[in-house]
């Protein structure tokens, strides 16, 4: 009796992969700055730290799913979960918010950077922007549709329809890759690169970082066919899945801010590629 739960939470036991993952990602940044700096050492640093986050998401989130099953999520500890999914998207958009402001006052006060962009913006130095009515309103068209087939397959789940799951999960996935791979073709053949200019540097962080987010949501709902294919997930327990929708749902909710202020706005009035 004495060692009974009188409680909704769960009291999490002491793991070793918070620390593995906190000097995982000192090796990574680290690595990252011997890189940038051409010093020597830095694939060993940077790729220890690579391993080490990877095998500390790995064991860290196999952690959650086996607390799932063993019964610990009570409805207290996935209303929590939730909290912390909406405070981690709430800090996401943060980050975007930095690149947008960056961009935005680059291109309203572009006599504060006369030296470097010749009073203009886009600066002198770009010849020609990307048609937005080209392949970025294809990849508009994709995350939107990317949108549509991932709220189906919350519907299918919440309605016991795990065929019609793993359908919307799939469809999902393949348009995910169909995105990065037009977004990996026009920086292929964009008419400018990262550096040498601010609209260059803007243009390739925003929607780079927003690449690499589509990257990692795409990852999110592979690891969520593989759980339902194995059979995990239920109409009233299946945050993993709601917290990959949540997040797939926000990058696609960023794509249409950078379409309109970074593609169409942004190059307003320049010589088209």
């Amino acid at each position: 009796m004495a060692g009974k739960v009188n409680h909704d939470y769960h009291i999490l036991p002491p793991d070793i992969w918070p620390v593995i993952g906190a000097f995982a990602a000192l090796s990574f940044t680290s690595g990252m700055v011997l890189f940038m700096h051409e010093l020597s050492g830095w694939p060993i640093v940077m790729g220890l730290g690579i391993a080490g986050l990877i095998a500390t998401f790995f064991s860290w989130f196999s952690n959650i799913v086996n607390e799932a099953h063993a019964g610990h999520h009570t409805p207290v500890v996935q209303l929590h979960l939730r909290y912390g999914m909406i405070l981690f998207i709430a800090s996401e958009v943060m980050f975007f918010v930095g690149w947008f402001w960056s961009f935005f006052d680059f291109a309203l006060f572009p006599d504060t950077l006369s030296e470097v962009v010749g009073g203009q913006f886009p600066p002198k130095a770009i010849e020609a922007v990307m048609d937005p009515f080209d392949l970025p309103l294809l990849n508009t068209l994709i995350l939107l549709c990317s949108g549509t087939t991932v709220t189906w397959a919350h519907h299918c789940l919440i309605h016991g329809d795990r065929e019609g799951l793993k359908k919307g999960l799939w469809l999902t996935i393949l348009l995910g890759l169909l995105f990065t791979s037009i977004q990996a073709y026009e920086y292929a053949n964009a008419p400018f690169g990262f550096g040498g200019n601010t609209y260059g540097s803007a243009f390739y962080m925003a929607t780079g970082f927003h690449g690499f987010h589509v990257i990692v949501g795409t990852i999110m709902l592979i690891v969520c066919l593989v759980r339902t294919c194995k059979g995990h997930f239920t109409p009233r327990q299946h945050f993993g899945f709601e917290a990959a929708a949540w997040y797939w749902h926000f990058v696609d909710v960023v794509w249409l801010f950078l379409f309109i202020a970074v593609y169409v706005w942004g190059g307003w009035g320049a010589p088209i590629h």
